[in-house]
């Protein structure tokens, strides 16, 4: 597995596991190239030039982050990839002098939100329908570095 950055070219592989993954919410291409065109800090891991996963992280001032999302593909889960994608978004906060970073994630996704408590993401608070249209919760989770 090997990380790199997220380019123009990578839309059209990440669009079928946005789709698989999170159904009438995923994220469309539009959303994507808008990430891009922010500048915002976007990874995709990749074996035998096969997108496995993605990540992105928004710098949002001098000293605030979000985890914009981190996604892998269904048969490579468990593999260490999105532990990969988020020590590498991690990485990229340090590197910034970030130290606050935040995330949103489904109340119903307990492995992820374990994930990330073993980074020392703790909740700090529920935004109410968040996600649409199903208008589920989303914790959000906070580390401080």
């Amino acid at each position: 597995m090997r990380l790199e950055r997220f380019r123009w070219w990578h839309v059209e592989q990440v669009l079928p596991i946005e789709g698989d993954l999170f159904g009438a919410e995923k994220w469309s291409a539009a959303m994507f190239w808008n990430e891009l065109a922010q500048r915002h800090f976007y990874l995709v891991a990749t074996e035998d030039d096969a997108v496995l996963g993605y990540a992105g992280l928004a710098v949002m001032g001098p000293d605030e982050s979000w985890v914009q999302n981190i996604a892998v593909r269904r048969d490579a889960q468990r593999r260490g990839v999105g532990r990969a994608l988020l020590e590498a978004l991690l990485g990229e906060a340090q590197r910034r002098d970030v130290h606050k970073m935040l995330l949103e994630v489904a109340v119903d996704n307990t492995p992820a939100q374990r994930l990330y408590a073993t980074y020392d993401f703790e909740p700090v608070g529920i935004r109410r329908g968040y996600y649409q249209p199903s208008n589920t919760d989303a914790l959000v989770m906070m580390r401080n570095a």
